[in-house]
């Protein structure tokens, strides 16, 4: 069966992720991972792609983003990828992909999933035992949601806004967020639904979503059709012909 091609909804937020070839490092000194950040805050701005939270791990990268249009994130990943794995294979001497394949990427649930996948995007370094405190990792976007470091390239969301009134209270809401852990459930659910390429949310989002792209954005049901049987056709009562 031919795949699905990767789904894109302008204006909806996706989370996004690239890995490394093998599991490989794609960063090695904190030049790559200032490189890295240098071209996809201006690939984000070139094609109009909101840059929400982002996290760069040692040998896989998580962006939350909204695509102005159907064709702005695959563009941006593109150009990032040339400007990025030139760079590094001449730094380093190697030849070849740097890429474990496609990136992957799923449309999130605004109302439902979207700061689950802020926190879980931030989070990801303490995680993965790098550090105690997502604070003390300077390749993500955490910083800049509580106020230590601004950055101009963050385009925060309306449900962040809606933390507070002020800056401070945003700040101190979304820090209370993140310190309140998630459960494995989300946790499972965020990579599932970015390594399928499905949508996450809710039964209705899904179904709205269906409708406004006319394709499927959740997995079928297993296992063959029920057969439908007319009413008058013979054994339809359920009562057997002898």
């Amino acid at each position: 069966m031919a795949r699905l091609p990767r789904l894109v909804v302008p204006h909806q937020p996706h989370h996004v992720i690239q890995r490394g070839n093998d599991r490989q490092a794609i960063f090695r000194d904190d030049e790559d991972y200032r490189a890295f950040l240098k071209w996809l805050r201006e690939a984000a701005r070139q094609f109009k792609v909101a840059l929400h939270a982002y996290v760069l791990m040692p040998n896989h990268v998580h962006l939350l983003v909204s695509p102005a249009d159907a064709a702005g994130l695959g563009k941006m990943m593109q150009w990032i990828g040339r400007y990025y794995v030139p760079y590094f294979n001449h730094k380093y001497q190697r030849v070849g992909t740097l890429w474990q394949g496609r990136y992957r990427t799923s449309v999130i649930d605004s109302e439902r999933y979207f700061m689950t996948c802020s926190r879980y995007i931030e989070c990801n370094p303490a995680r993965a035992g790098l550090v105690v405190d997502p604070a003390r990792y300077p390749w993500s976007s955490y910083m800049h949601h509580i106020g230590v470091v601004a950055d101009p390239y963050i385009t925060e969301h309306p449900l962040y806004w809606s933390l507070g009134n002020t800056p401070f209270e945003r700040e101190a809401a979304y820090k209370a967020l993140v310190e309140q852990a998630l459960t494995s459930e989300e946790v499972q659910a965020l990579q599932d639904a970015a390594d399928t390429g499905w949508a996450l949310g809710s039964a209705q989002f899904k179904a709205g979503l269906e409708r406004q792209v006319q394709r499927r954005v959740q997995p079928g049901k297993r296992g063959r059709p029920r057969k439908v049987v007319a009413p008058d056709a013979p054994g339809a009562s359920g009562e057997e012909n002898n």
